[in-house]
């Protein structure tokens, strides 16, 4: 019994390949898994995901900005959010960038409004 030939596709270097790809992606959007097409469909999702994490990187956000941010989706207050660092003082002092978070504000910032520590840790 003859071996399938593997397709092999190229890289994404160029923005002219991105956009091919983009194009393909769309066209065979709707591939059935374990189809040659939905393995096409699989390996071509990766190499753009790849192409755009190179080129078009999404940066975190502020952390401040994604505390207050998150307060908000919560329905917290600052009353709220001192019970989770400590005295309402410190609370506003860190909404106003006049304090940095420390890691133990960090820690508990994390568990109690979910924000990843990568964000919470960056410099303001």
């Amino acid at each position: 019994m003859m071996p399938q030939k593997f397709n092999i596709m190229k890289l994404i270097k160029t923005d002219e390949d991105y956009k091919s790809a983009l194009i393909r992606l769309e066209s065979i959007f709707d591939a059935q898994p374990g189809t040659p097409e939905g393995d096409e469909l699989e390996l071509l999702g990766v190499l753009i995901e790849n192409y755009e994490d190179m080129h078009y990187p999404i940066s975190y956000p502020d952390p401040i900005e994604a505390i207050k941010f998150r307060m908000e989706q919560m329905g917290y207050n600052q009353a709220d959010l001192a019970k989770v660092v400590g005295l309402k003082s410190r609370v506003s002092e860190i909404l106003n960038k006049k304090r940095k978070l420390s890691i133990d504000m960090i820690r508990k910032l994390n568990l109690a409004l979910g924000i990843p520590t990568d964000v919470l840790i960056q410099k303001y």
